[in-house]
């Protein structure tokens, strides 16, 4: 990441709407966005398949599920965060392979710090972790509000946006879908 170039790039900002980059309050604030940016878009050219190289065999076939793991993106359209839950359900293919929990939480960390849709991050999500554990299914639901529509053009607060993204067995499965989606919406 060219964090001088971000420096440069937000001054231009700053005297583009007429703000004074040299006063009080704004002269460290390019630095501190090139800081931010490194922190927030740390997934960018990342493989989160690499995370799951930990997996290890239990003989386990039932459903797994972790959910309401938090997270922060940002919008790619206007650059605004979008934040929510994520909740990830599979089901072990034939060995059995499970991973620990806390790497589906890692893979949701990695997959939201780049610029993102939400529906791409779905995507993503279940893609990685379809590829990279080889389970029977897969099911990933996220719940977002998007400052994007909060702050700007329709101003609606608290309106959530949900979108899921199905592999395997869940996709062709009604039975096992519906165990997965009740499952989650529980508590």
């Amino acid at each position: 990441m060219n964090k001088e170039k971000i420096k440069q790039s937000f001054g231009n900002i700053l005297q583009a709407i007429n703000e004074d980059p040299t006063r009080d309050g704004l002269q460290d604030t390019p630095k501190r966005i090139a800081d931010l940016y490194q922190e927030l878009f740390a997934g960018v050219g990342k493989d989160p398949k690499e995370l799951l190289d930990g997996s290890f065999e239990l003989g386990h076939r039932e459903l797994i599920i972790l959910k309401n793991i938090q997270f922060f993106s940002m919008c790619e359209h206007h650059f605004l965060p979008f934040f929510g839950m994520v909740h990830i359900g599979y089901i072990p293919g034939k060995d059995g392979r499970v991973v620990g929990i806390s790497k589906l939480a890692e893979v949701v960390n990695l997959i939201a710090h780049r610029p993102q849709i939400q529906e791409r991050m779905a995507t993503e999500i279940a893609d990685a972790l379809y590829e990279g554990l080889k389970p029977d299914s897969v099911g990933v639901v996220i719940e977002a509000e998007h400052m994007c529509m909060s702050m700007r053009g329709i101003k609606k607060l608290g309106a959530k946006v949900i979108t899921s993204a199905l592999r395997g067995r869940f996709r062709t499965d009604i039975a096992s879908r519906q165990e997965f989606m009740s499952l989650i919406e529980k508590h």
